[in-house]
């Protein structure tokens, strides 16, 4: 798992998504008081299987994004550059095959953050991608 979150790093490296959430992309949660918008990706399963000799993992990621701009335009944007990155991208992992990495579904909220100065309404996409890899 940890050759896949690397390269999910990597790939976003110098990105135009990177550069529209300010580099904050955090794994599994933010630090708290984290500054907006910014991205947080979590491995929500991982379902190891085989057909004859060849070993795979199915995975379901998910990838939060949040803005706390007045208008949804920003996390829009944040979006679009995210799904430009990622869906049916390729690229090199140390000991599995990517098969493929498609957008599965986008879910689309507006939460309420407690801050020091009080709270906060924020725009929430959670986008979920399939990857699928073979093991090596």
């Amino acid at each position: 798992m940890r050759n896949f979150t690397t390269a999910l790093y990597s790939k976003a490296s110098g990105s135009a998504f990177m550069t529209s959430i300010g580099s904050r992309f955090y794994d599994s949660e933010a630090p708290e008081g984290a500054e907006f918008p910014y991205a947080v990706y979590m491995v929500v399963s991982d379902v190891k299987g085989w057909e004859f000799s060849e070993r795979f993992r199915d995975i379901l990621l998910q990838v939060s994004i949040f803005s706390s701009a007045s208008s949804s335009g920003e996390i829009k944007d944040i979006f679009t550059n995210l799904v430009a990155l990622y869906d049916e991208c390729t690229f090199n992992l140390t000991s599995n095959r990517l098969l493929w990495f498609w957008l599965n579904n986008l879910t689309t909220m507006r939460d309420e953050v407690t801050t020091p100065s009080g709270t906060l309404g924020v725009f929430h996409y959670a986008v979920d991608f399939d990857v699928y890899l073979e093991d090596t």
